[in-house]
C-alpha cells in the first residue's frame, strides 16, 4: 500500500449545496465521510456512491506519479468498485 493519508474534494449535491468528501485508507479498507460546513462535523458516509469511489480513484491515480500511491493501489480501488458496482467499468 502506498501512503496511509486522507484524500479530498467537494462535490455537488442535487439542490446545488456543495459537500466536502473524504476518504481515509485504513489498511486495505477505505472509510468516507462529508462536511457540509468547513466548522461542521464530519459525518461518515455509510454506503458511498459509485461517484465518490471513481473520484477517489482518479485522486489516486493523478498521485502515482508523485509517489504518493503506487499502481498496485488504483488496482485495489478498481476491484473494490467491481465488487460493491457490477455494473461499472472502472
Amino acid at each position: 500500500m502506498g501512503v496511509k493519508a486522507e484524500i479530498g474534494w467537494t462535490r455537488k449535491m442535487e439542490d446545488g449545496t456543495k459537500v466536502a468528501v473524504c476518504a481515509r485508507e485504513h489498511g486495505k479498507r477505505w472509510s468516507f465521510y462529508q462536511q457540509t460546513d468547513r466548522f461542521e462535523k464530519w459525518e461518515p458516509i455509510a454506503k458511498p456512491a459509485l461517484d465518490d469511489w471513481l473520484s477517489l480513484l482518479e485522486l489516486v491515480e493523478r498521485m502515482i506519479p508523485r509517489r504518493r500511491y503506487v499502481p498496485a493501489d488504483a488496482d485495489q480501488i478498481r476491484r473494490l468498485i467491481r465488487e460493491k458496482f457490477p455494473e461499472a467499468k472502472p
